[in-house]
């Protein structure tokens, strides 16, 4: 594994000599624009397997993305090599539609500890609730990035992360949302606690999610990228992208429906991602991705 060539993959040309806030951030970005959050091995009957140098050649050499545990622990190797202090953790993500947080932690994130103060660097969640930036663990303080305004609250030892939504302008309404957006003022998205963990606690997580007939992982194929102003995202066959800020605090939806020929190209020009193998798009579950 080679951290320049991690580097060409993402095509950050920055400096990275010095371990600091502004490196940290800049490489995020990078990351999240060129790596996108993913689960299509599932769907073209392939195992997502949490070995890091397994992980490096997915990502890095055949231009793959990843969900969580490939894109965080992939991250945790990359911010360790620059000299950056960083801790594994485990977080339980919030269910919407059920209005709970999941019983067993399911997702990965990380925590950098930087001149003394402690940030979440989280650059596998995807979707419309991907940082952009690194955020300072701190409780109850508003942290306004482009994609809304992120914060953490801490409740004996828990700490809850939310974003405060905008309203969505959706042109096409004919195409339906899974669920009443604007009813939505702030949407929790994980709890987690500062437990360190390490690689071997998240194995078992990592089988379920792919193996499970209810797994939300394994009712949806999940492609999403986080582009230069928002996110676009294909869920099953529904293409979304998103413009954050459109205009007046509303962030712009448009949504279309694909045919199965179309599948593949979109992958290629939107995701820059080609696949080995028969991709069969799954959408079956009511659970909604933003």
């Amino acid at each position: 594994m080679d951290i320049k060539e991690y580097f060409t993959r993402i095509s950050y040309r920055g400096s990275y000599d010095k371990p600091d806030l502004a490196t940290l951030t800049d490489i995020l970005q990078h990351h999240i624009r060129a790596v996108p959050f993913e689960n299509l091995s599932i769907h073209c009957g392939e195992s997502i397997e949490l070995d890091l140098e397994v992980t490096y050649n997915k990502i890095v050499r055949k231009k793959r993305g990843g969900w969580c545990m490939e894109n965080n622990y992939l991250l945790s190797w990359v911010l360790k090599t620059l000299g950056y202090d960083v801790t594994l953790l485990g977080s339980k993500v919030y269910v919407p539609e059920r209005d709970v947080y999941a019983d067993e932690i399911n997702h990965l994130l990380l925590k950098v500890v930087l001149d003394d103060k402690s940030y979440v660097v989280d650059g596998g969640f995807g979707m419309a609730y991907q940082m952009w930036q690194p955020m300072e663990l701190i409780s109850g303080r508003d942290q306004p990035q482009i994609p809304g305004v992120f914060r953490f609250l801490e409740r004996s030892g828990v700490w809850y992360f939310e974003k405060v939504k905008r309203k969505q302008w959706v042109p096409n309404q004919s195409v339906s949302t899974s669920h009443n957006v604007d009813k939505e003022v702030c949407r929790p998205i994980y709890i987690f606690t500062l437990q360190p963990r390490d690689i071997e606690g998240f194995r078992a997580c990592n089988t379920h999610l792919q193996t499970a007939p209810d797994s939300p992982f394994v009712t949806k194929s999940v492609c999403s990228l986080q582009t230069a102003d928002g996110v676009r995202a294909l869920v099953g066959w529904k293409l979304v992208e998103m413009k954050y800020n459109y205009k007046d605090n509303m962030d712009l939806v448009e949504i279309r429906i694909l045919a199965d020929e179309e599948i593949e190209k979109t992958l290629k020009e939107k995701f820059n991602i080609t696949l080995d193998k028969k991709f069969v798009p799954m959408n079956t579950s009511r659970l909604s991705m933003f």
